[in-house]
């Protein structure tokens, strides 16, 4: 790989700058929600997921960025609902009838149970594509030449970044949230 110093700090920014949009959005809380057996799950989906992407990327840049949302975020309900079961199924499980294309639509109704025109829906396609013209933008910032292997690890890096902002929405959908513990109240401590 390149650059990874860069291509962390790049990763960072991103997921800081979709963190802020999907906070004032009130999608999130300003605290990025995660757990390591879904950002595990991303390692097994990614080059899967890539290929797919890469080949999406001119004629739809937002969808192969968005796409790997809404993974996250069929990772993340499947990990709160059944994950024993979940865990070992295969990253084309979650394509729809044409596969990659209508992958979302697949997501929102077979894995979230959402029907399409739902308000849950319509606001998750809503963060999901502001979050992706937000990641072209700072991609555009970039000013990587195309098809290049830097353009390759940046689209990589936004798309985990997705991926991660996914697993978050969902997470909080499903009523997680961080706390902080006042350990000196709890009696096992005192």
């Amino acid at each position: 790989m390149e650059n990874t110093e860069y291509f962390d700090q790049f990763e960072a920014r991103l997921l800081e700058e979709l963190l802020r949009l999907c906070t004032s959005h009130k999608m999130l809380d300003g605290t990025l929600l995660a757990s390591e057996d879904i950002d595990g799950c991303w390692k097994e989906f990614a080059p899967h997921y890539m290929a797919d992407a890469v080949s999406q990327i001119n004629s739809y840049p937002a969808a192969a960025i968005a796409w790997a949302g809404y993974v996250g975020m069929a990772v993340a309900h499947h990990w709160d609902t059944d994950w024993e079961a979940f865990r070992t199924s295969a990253y084309t499980d979650l394509h729809g009838p044409q596969g990659f294309d209508d992958m979302d639509e697949n997501i929102l109704l077979h894995h979230l149970g959402l029907g399409l025109q739902s308000e849950p829906a319509t606001r998750i396609e809503d963060m999901l594509r502001r979050c992706a013209h937000t990641a072209m933008t700072l991609i555009r910032r970039e000013d990587t030449e195309a098809q290049s292997t830097k353009a390759f690890y940046i689209f990589a890096r936004t798309a985990r970044a997705l991926f991660k902002i996914g697993a978050a929405l969902e997470l909080k959908r499903l009523g997680y949230k961080f706390e902080k513990m006042n350990l000196g109240e709890n009696p096992l401590f005192s």
